[in-house]
């Protein structure tokens, strides 16, 4: 007898198969789908609603930092300033957490059938990348009006690069998301550890303030902090002021890269004995 599919067990080190990936691609765009129908099922606002969040937070957070703390902005406008920062952090935060409660949230499907657990956090990240897009027109929005307003923002032929932007955090959100699942899965109770881990992450990342408002001797700091880099890189290329030093970018990048690795040996290793622990 010929089979159409055979399921073997995976190695015990790593085992991403692109083309099974790719066979099982109708299923990530239906886990997509599924992801953005259910967050919005018998809402009023809908979609609104992801313009609607970081708009508020950017209130609070002009009125907080930059009206009573008084931390400047680099002269960009404030609204810029604080709501490019929040829609970033926003999207790398939301990959992180899908993926950190993949096989808790889908466990019921996991028990099921086979097919790559690996479509799952595929589908989150792409649902994450098309709310950052719905926030992202609201900033070029912004951005033209201030532009016409005569603010000094100026943005550089780089802007372009923006979607290298989006697939380095999403790699980075994504990857520590993976990493985290692997725990999670186990201790369920860490998932409100890493929600007050993001909080606290949040303000020692340049998400509120410029990195040239940071004292010279806590910039080290930032440099094992891989958000900071491209936080940094978006307010360069799209507004004109900021500044990143070469050695923080290369240290970003690196420490992703070794994130997704390790994010994806832990993924295929917890995906064979998720079920036992669920």
């Amino acid at each position: 007898m010929n089979w159409d599919l055979t399921v073997t067990s995976k190695g015990k080190f790593i085992n991403i198969n692109i083309h099974e990936l790719i066979r099982y691609r109708d299923l990530i765009v239906m886990f997509f789908i599924r992801d953005f129908t259910t967050t919005y099922k018998q809402t009023i606002m809908g979609p609104l609603w992801h313009i609607i969040s970081p708009l508020c937070s950017t209130l609070v957070y002009a009125f907080l930092f930059g009206g009573i703390a008084g931390i400047g902005t680099d002269g960009i406008p404030q609204l810029l300033f604080y709501y490019g920062g929040t829609i970033l952090w926003s999207y790398f935060s939301t990959c992180l957490n899908t993926a950190s409660n993949i096989f808790i949230s889908n466990s019921g499907v996991f028990q099921k059938v086979y097919f790559p657990r690996l479509t799952v956090p595929i589908a989150t990240t792409m649902s994450a990348v098309l709310k950052l897009i719905i926030q992202f027109v609201m900033l070029m929005i912004f951005l033209v009006y201030f532009i016409i307003k005569g603010s000094p923002v100026r943005p550089t032929a780089m802007a372009l690069l923006f979607p290298f932007i989006i697939l380095w955090l999403g790699a980075l959100g994504t990857g520590c998301g993976m990493i985290m699942s692997a725990l999670t899965t186990k201790y369920r109770d860490l998932n409100h550890v890493l929600g007050l881990i993001l909080q606290l992450t949040m303000f020692v990342t340049p998400v509120v303030y410029p990195l040239s408002q940071v004292p010279s001797n806590f910039k080290n700091f930032f440099y094992i902090n891989p958000v900071s880099a491209p936080m940094e890189i978006f307010r360069i290329w799209f507004y004109g002021a900021g500044e990143v030093p070469s050695g923080m970018v290369f240290s970003s990048i690196l420490i992703t890269i070794l994130v997704v690795f390790f994010g994806l040996v832990l993924f295929s290793r917890n995906e064979r004995t998720c079920m036992d622990v669920i």
